[in-house]
């Protein structure tokens, strides 16, 4: 019988590996994001091939492959209610699908750059969306209608967020900026400017008192909103971080990366916990499932990954730190609105190591941790950092690839039907955007011009001729401003890979549980 009480130190190390489930293949370029229908029937993904895919996991159900936009789909993701997709696409449209065989569609056409991020809010009431023309926007979806933009970054908008409250927004961009924004005032109500290149990804806490940031400078940061305190610094990778997602207990943070790699941190150590090696090249986008028992991965090899997380089955019975302990009786405090986190003042609040004259955001002179997390590891974590590498068996991967030397070692081939199983031949149904179906979003009707005197109505058609110069010539502008964007970008991102150097593909499937290869600030 399962009861409310701490796991024995000593058994923490028994936890379980990630095991990989199941691999998709059918997009014809890099899969740019991936999440998970709330009912667990479902996943779907957004790919550089102009398509959204939505996998069924059941195997005599075909996958469906939307192919509406006329660019690359940055962003996707899946209604709470399960009855709409959104997607983001440099063709600068946001589609909102109904994931069935019709390919109904409605396109929103609000930005004027490349869409690169789009997320339903908790009740499925809103949509926020971010791209290049530096704004993010919010929708309402019962009335089918725009509602408001957030106006305040000085360079594109890559992703953006609601907390779980709907009440506030995250964004962060190519400004090197991390934004909240108070979404009754529209206005920012806290700004992060420690990063020191572009932020590829912005996230929530589950609850809704922390946001996590990561981006080219190859590291994740966490920040209190409530206090405006820097928690948690990691140089996490060794190449740009490309996504992150919180676990939905919030104790784990997975990362993507340039580097290939896949990493789950334990927020509650402050550590690195796992490091996942299986895409053939740059690791673009992750996802847990609603429960957090699954989680997804794609990249630039075209593959769609599906693993079990396992690890998380300790948590039933551990009594996580309380800013992390999800089955706790007593909710989380809400996110402050705007006006009690302009009144909040840290100069009373405990600093990590009680550093009360640390930088904060300098890893050079401070540890940043949570306040409440162990600083340091115990005996039992103390064993357990030893190295743990898992091969697991998929088709053309070499059983004899010699890993670095570690403490400890294991080799788990997995057995013939879960290698068969993980590339099992998916059916795909192509579903093109129904001509009947593809509509955009519904605008008040026009002003009938018949109904006004003369004089009034002369006025109003030279003031509408002189607003469409005006927006041609603004949209000119702007299509220049993108062209020389693209160009800058494009010599930044040579010069980046040049110093790179690149990464080496990783040619088989495997997991290292371990602190060996993480520098935790």
């Amino acid at each position: 019988m399962s009861t409310n009480k701490s796991v024995p130190l000593e058994q923490l190390g028994q936890v379980e590996d990630p095991t990989l489930e199941r691999s998709f293949r059918g997009h014809r370029d890099a899969v740019t994001s991936v999440c998970f229908n709330s009912n667990m029937k479902q996943l779907i993904t957004g790919s550089l091939d102009n398509c959204v895919m939505v996998w069924n996991f059941k195997p005599q159900l075909r996958a469906f492959r939307f192919t509406g936009h006329k660019a690359g789909v940055y962003s996707v993701a899946f209604s709470p209610s399960h009855s709409l997709i959104a997607s983001g696409s440099k063709d600068r449209s946001v589609r909102l699908w109904h994931p069935t065989v019709e390919g109904k569609s409605t396109v929103l056409k609000a930005h004027t750059g490349t869409v690169r991020c789009v997320n339903f809010s908790n009740d499925g009431r809103m949509l926020i969306t971010g791209a290049d023309d530096k704004t993010v926007k919010v929708w309402s979806l019962p009335t089918q209608r725009f509602a408001f933009t957030l106006s305040g970054h000085q360079n594109w908008v890559r992703s953006c967020q609601f907390s779980a409250d709907g009440r506030l927004a995250v964004s962060g961009g190519d400004d090197k900026s991390v934004k909240v924004w108070d979404l009754a005032s529209k206005r920012v109500v806290r700004s992060y400017d420690d990063h020191t290149g572009l932020v590829n990804t912005v996230a929530f806490h589950p609850d809704g008192t922390c946001i996590a940031s990561a981006g080219t400078d190859c590291t994740i940061k966490l920040w209190d909103v409530r206090t405006n305190q820097l928690l948690q610094h990691y140089k996490a990778h060794t190449g740009a971080v490309t996504n992150l997602s919180f676990h939905p207990s919030g104790n784990f943070l997975m990362s993507t990366s340039l580097d290939t790699t896949l990493k789950i941190w334990d927020l509650r150590e402050g550590q690195l916990f796992y490091t996942l090696h299986g895409h053939e090249g740059a690791t673009l986008a992750a996802s847990f499932s609603p429960a957090g028992d699954y989680f997804a991965s794609g990249g630039a090899d075209e593959q769609v990954m599906v693993w079990k997380t396992n690890f998380d089955r300790f948590l039933e019975n551990y009594v996580a730190p309380v800013a992390f302990r999800s089955t706790s009786t007593t909710p989380p405090p809400p996110p402050p609105d705007a006006y009690q986190l302009a009144q909040i003042s840290t100069s009373n609040l405990p600093r990590p190591d009680n550093s009360s004259t640390a930088a904060v955001g300098n890893p050079q002179n401070s540890t940043l941790t949570f306040p409440i997390a162990p600083r340091h590891p115990s005996p039992a974590r103390a064993v357990q950092q030893s190295q743990r590498e898992l091969s697991t068996a998929l088709p053309a991967a070499s059983s004899s690839t010699q890993y670095a030397s570690t403490s400890e070692l294991r080799h788990n081939p997995a057995p013939a039907s879960s290698a068969r199983r993980h590339h099992t031949a998916v059916e795909i149904t192509d579903v093109k955007a129904h001509p009947h179906f593809d509509y955009e979003m519904e605008v008040p009707p026009p002003l009938n011009l018949s109904d006004l005197p003369d004089s009034l109505s002369a006025t109003l058609q030279h003031i509408v001729g002189q607003l469409d110069v005006l927006t041609q010539t603004m949209a000119l502008l702007d299509e220049r401003l993108t062209m020389n964007e693209d160009r800058v970008k494009a010599i930044g991102d040579r010069i980046d890979d040049k110093l790179q150097g690149g990464a080496t593909s990783a040619s088989d499937v495997r997991v290292v549980r371990g602190v060996g290869d993480q520098d935790q600030r």
